[in-house]
């Protein structure tokens, strides 16, 4: 895979965007990836409501996992605007 198909991101994290994908099919994917941040979060929500002590360490990793799926989401939604920006300019 060139470099150009590479999207480097904060923290380590990269993400390889299908040339081919469609705007619509980077919209798609951002609502799933949030829609997993939002179960991780209810979910950690949940086990923290319910526990009588906290291990802070597994929370901080859940709030980091959350914080990735977020960014992965961000920049899926990115590519697709910009996608949508070229498609414009044609």
């Amino acid at each position: 895979m060139n470099t150009s198909q590479r999207q480097s991101m904060d923290d380590g994290l990269s993400y390889h965007a299908d040339p081919g994908a469609t705007p619509h099919d980077l919209m798609n994917e951002a609502t799933e990836w949030l829609q997993y941040a939002r179960g991780l979060n209810g979910l950690l929500a949940d086990l923290i409501h319910e526990s009588d002590a906290m291990d802070c360490q597994r929370v901080a990793l859940g709030m980091e996992a959350i914080g990735a799926l977020i960014r992965m989401g961000i920049h899926c939604m990115a590519q697709a605007h910009v996608r949508m920006c070229w498609g414009q300019a044609d």
